[in-house]
């Protein structure tokens, strides 16, 4: 019951944040590379 519950949660919340993570690192990456 609660996987059932949980799994429809989950999957959008790795969705959104995964790529999230990965423009926040480029952005900061892309960042101290301009500022330096």
């Amino acid at each position: 019951m609660i996987t059932l519950n949980l799994a429809p949660i989950f999957v959008p919340l790795v969705g959104l944040v995964f790529p999230a993570i990965a423009m926040a690192s480029l952005f900061l990456h892309v960042q101290k590379n301009t500022i330096v």
